[in-house]
């Protein structure tokens, strides 16, 4: 059964554990929180860019998700989502929602230069040990000024799940990233690298840019891969809107 439960898990997160998305970097969870009555609706694509050691090319994972702002303060934010996910691999594609959840405060509201602070959870899912992968975290981050904006945490999950390729539970790691608006160039432009410690699947070191199309429209294009060396890269396409 371990054995089992490994090569499922390991096939589930090689096509792109795309996370039940809260508000992310390109990879991992942020310390942005949605403001109060704000949706954000997210349409992501997860392509693997290599094909798999036996030559076959893994099915494109698609996840679709609504995240809203739950709290109308401003130095106390929380947002609640829920995603759809496809990655055509049965039993996960016939428990497709996954749930997530986020509280923190923003940059400055603690004191004047405090930090933003964040804890959350994702990819609650609704099936016991096959898609609860139950990952919880907490997120600092800090802007710099013109360095841009720094941001260092922790996660842990449900070690039943999160296992590296040997199937040896791996359930826990590191959280970190870079990310700035690149305002010399334009303010629709944004660059972030993002690392997910662990060989587990979720492990992962990202890159990525964005660009704003209007205010409330947004499209990241990324490039993740896996610190589980057995995970082939993936590409992914990103489409956020804001109503």
């Amino acid at each position: 059964m371990k054995k089992i439960v490994m090569v499922l898990g390991l096939l589930f997160l090689a096509a792109g554990a795309a996370q039940a998305t809260p508000s992310t970097q390109i990879w991992i969870p942020s310390s942005d929180i949605q403001p109060f009555n704000k949706w954000h609706f997210g349409f992501d694509q997860y392509i693997k860019v290599k094909r798999t050691d036996a030559g076959a090319r893994e099915t494109t994972v698609v996840n679709n998700g609504i995240t809203v702002g739950v709290l109308p303060f401003e130095k106390i934010q929380a947002e609640v989502g829920i995603d759809q996910r496809t990655i055509s691999l049965e039993p996960y594609d016939s428990n497709p929602l996954y749930f997530n959840a986020k509280f923190g405060t923003p940059e400055g509201a603690l004191f004047t230069g405090s930090p933003a602070i964040a804890v959350g959870g994702y990819d609650f899912g609704t099936k016991k040990d096959l898609t609860d992968f139950n990952i919880i975290y907490g997120v600092i981050a800090k802007t710099l000024g013109v360095a841009g904006r720094f941001s260092v945490g922790y996660y842990m999950g449900n070690d039943k799940l999160l296992l590296d390729k040997n199937g040896e539970k791996d359930e826990a790691g590191v959280l970190a990233s870079w990310d700035r608006t690149m305002s010399e160039i334009s303010d629709k432009l944004w660059v972030a690298v993002d690392y997910q410690g662990a060989e587990n699947g979720y492990g992962a070191t990202s890159f990525g840019i964005a660009w704003k199309f209007a205010p409330n429209v947004g499209v990241i294009v990324g490039y993740d891969i896996f610190s589980n060396e057995a995970l082939k890269p993936t590409a992914t396409f990103q489409v956020d809107i804001d109503l």
